[in-house]
């Protein structure tokens, strides 16, 4: 049986009178197809700093959060997406996307874009078109900012708000999900027009997000983990964001990479983890 998951394919925002329409991402959209190249993943790990990206700028790539900056530094020919799944980086970042952001394509859950009305109204209005939807599968408003104004967001289905176990997706035939898991369910999407599965990082939806598009190969850098204590590249220590990723590594991070790049694998398609320091964390990356 297909669960009907009935996200919207097109949302409306209310920015300073005027009506922004953004559509859902949608995999069939011939402009979302990456024609089985590999792509690769910058995370925001301080072993960025590492990385030759002279070898890589040609390569279609996937920023997340902060890792956008890196475009100021580097000329990166095909930018094949951005993607911000915590309206908190949104709230705590403001200036990276008034630097760094100039149409390039973006992901991102509603709660995101319901910040971004407010901090980058102007942002909103001029690169609505190059901007998707991305619903969390069991939670499809998003990560909330506890300064979100729901009042602006127009939806009509109140079920966006309402967070379903990750059990009820078991049978779907566009999500694994593995209750084996000691400390809770994970699970990975194969295709994310349906939703992505979270797991405590933003690295792992963007990697959903590759393989949804069809990637032939997904390569991550920055992904680092056990340095979480330390500066993001772009930040320092007078700026730095609170980080949860200690909290969750072992419990979901870790487990849920490994699910992914079993499952992918099992579809043709390799992950590859290029962070020196996080490398012995992993079974199958």
């Amino acid at each position: 049986m297909v669960l009907n998951l009935r996200l919207p394919s097109t949302v409306e925002f209310d920015i300073e009178t005027q009506i922004i329409s953004i559509n859902a991402f949608n995999a069939n959209e011939t402009e979302q197809h990456l024609h089985k190249k590999s792509v690769n993943i910058i995370a925001s790990g301080p072993s960025i700093a590492r990385v030759d990206f002279a070898a890589l700028q040609d390569t279609p790539t996937i920023f997340v959060n902060g890792s956008i900056s890196l475009t100021e530094q580097h000329h990166f020919t095909d930018i094949a997406g951005y993607v911000i799944s915590d309206a908190q980086f949104i709230n705590h970042q403001p200036e990276i996307l008034k630097r760094h952001y100039t149409g390039q394509p973006l992901y991102a859950t509603l709660a995101v874009f319901e910040a971004m009305a407010r901090t980058h109204p102007d942002i909103m209005r001029t690169y609505h078109y190059a901007m998707r939807v991305l619903y969390p599968v069991d939670r499809p408003w998003g990560v909330k900012s506890n300064k979100l104004f729901f009042s602006k967001l127009m939806l009509k289905k109140k079920f966006l708000n309402k967070k379903k176990p990750l059990s009820y997706f078991i049978n779907h035939p566009y999500f694994i999900v593995e209750d084996s898991h000691k400390f809770a369910h994970i699970g990975v999407s194969l295709n994310i027009t349906y939703g992505f599965v979270e797991a405590g990082t933003v690295a792992y939806v963007a990697a959903q997000l590759a393989f949804s598009r069809h990637a032939a190969t997904i390569h991550l850098y920055g992904i680092d983990l056990l340095n979480s204590d330390q500066p993001r590249f772009y930040e320092h220590k007078n700026n730095s964001a609170p980080s949860t990723l200690n909290t969750v590594i072992s419990d979901r991070i870790v487990p849920s990479f490994n699910l992914l790049s079993k499952v992918y694998k099992e579809h043709g398609v390799c992950v590859i983890n290029h962070s020196p320091i996080s490398k012995a964390l992993f079974e199958n990356l």
